[in-house]
């Protein structure tokens, strides 16, 4: 089977079986951590605690479920150690710079894709942590809702809930307008 993890956790082919979900775990491990170099670190750690398991799993998917797992874990135990709540959710990725067909930056493009980043970033920011951590899993990682839910450790429906309820609040909340008028209430002075 291709991308098949090593029986033996020392064998060089092991390094080459975590290649492959590098990029997938760079964007989960920053939209955790909130920035890149957390990102990074967590990444680094993952494929630490995996290169030196004692077992890993046989099977391709199983592998990378179990590779997220770890990455998630460490996270979760870089809060505890910090005695922090995550809420930064900055970084969702860098522009690749875009250029149109006279080989110049479409400055347009570029701003949109901005916009559009900061849209998403700020509704993620506002939906409850388990929405979040749901869709990213499913929306980002690229995983199946039965994956999430053994990633998670929930039931199959717990997930197709979270998943269902999150995008329905990421909608409400980029629908919302971006500005807001001021309410401004008057007082008058004593004289």
């Amino acid at each position: 089977m291709k991308g098949r993890p090593p029986a033996h956790p020392g064998d060089i082919p092991a390094l080459s079986c975590i290649e492959p979900h590098l990029d997938r775990l760079f964007g989960y491990a920053l939209h955790l951590a909130g920035g890149a170099d957390d990102a990074r670190d967590l990444v680094q750690t993952c494929a630490l605690k995996a290169l030196s398991a004692k077992s890993a799993p046989d099977d391709a998917a199983a592998y990378r479920s179990w590779l997220f797992r770890i990455l998630r874990n460490a996270w979760i135990d870089e809060c505890r150690r910090r005695r922090r709540h995550p809420t930064s959710w900055e970084g969702l990725g860098d522009d690749d710079g875009q250029g149109n067909e006279s080989g110049l930056l479409d400055v347009s493009h570029i701003e949109q894709r901005l916009f559009n980043r900061l849209a998403v970033s700020e509704a993620l920011a506002r939906i409850t942590p388990d929405h979040r951590e749901v869709l990213l899993l499913v929306d980002l990682a690229g995983f199946s809702y039965q994956e999430t839910a053994a990633l998670l450790e929930v039931p199959v429906g717990t997930v197709m809930s979270r998943i269902s309820r999150a995008r329905r609040r990421m909608l409400q909340i980029m629908e919302e307008p971006a500005v807001r008028p001021l309410r401004l209430r008057l007082v008058r002075r004593k004289r």
